[in-house]
């Protein structure tokens, strides 16, 4: 009976994946490249060694877990592909599971007296803009994900009455807007990690809250615009 739940990380430039056992949850492994523009190449490669290395087969999956985003919109595509091209090989179901509550989850297991602070992934999308939310340490979200534009009024009514901690690539352009306020804490080194969607995931399995893998498309949170190359007049 297949028992192993496979979990893809592809929503930033980090290409990740960890494989846990879906009868405790357990972590049985994890393996990740930190290359610029990896996912393509890479991720069919990460899991073929990683459920080999700990002495498994493919047939062995019973679900796929991938980020559902925001984020990289290449990436998120690539992670959707093969997710959903193992769901339909093996017959198991996909879940989804979200970018910024699993980035908040990653923080939130991890510090003292977790429910002290409110949390808030940012996750750059360029210029002074960011995707963002906000969460209790439960994992209940108070700001749903958005797209924000930064200035010093940002979440201020939250930074009012709450310890905030910041984290992710686009909390680095935040920092400079509050650096006085001494409610916003900001962590370094907070990176997407196939590990904490794997988690929430193995809680989204018991729910048996899968998605249509026919269907599923990445939550992007913007449009995703295309461009058609200008024609050359000679």
């Amino acid at each position: 009976m297949p028992t192993l739940l496979l979990s893809l990380e592809t929503s930033s430039p980090i290409c990740a994946v960890a494989l846990h056992h879906l009868t405790d949850g357990r972590l049985l492994g994890q393996a990740e490249l930190r290359l610029e523009k990896s996912h393509s190449t890479h991720l069919t490669v990460l899991i073929e060694q990683l459920v080999t290395d700990t002495g498994h087969a493919l047939a062995d999956l019973g679900a796929v877990a991938l980020s559902d985003g925001p984020g990289s919109y290449t990436g998120l595509r690539i992670g959707a592909a093969a997710a959903k091209g193992l769901c339909f090989a093996l017959d198991v179901p996909l879940l989804a599971v979200g970018t910024l509550p699993a980035l908040a989850h990653q923080v939130a297991v991890q510090v003292p007296r977790p429910d002290s602070y409110l949390y808030c992934p940012m996750l750059d999308a360029r210029r002074q803009e960011v995707y963002t939310a906000l969460y209790q340490a439960s994992g209940q979200a108070l700001l749903p994900p958005t797209n924000l534009v930064l200035d010093e009024t940002s979440l201020a009514e939250h930074l009012a009455h709450h310890s905030v901690l910041f984290f992710g690539s686009g909390a680095v352009k935040f920092q400079p807007l509050v650096a006085a306020n001494p409610n916003a804490v900001f962590l370094t080194g907070v990176q997407p990690s196939a590990v904490s969607i794997g988690e929430l995931a193995y809680a989204a399995y018991q729910r048996q809250e899968f998605q249509d893998v026919a269907y599923y498309e990445p939550f992007y949170l913007k449009e995703v615009y295309t461009t058609t190359p200008k024609s050359i007049i000679n």
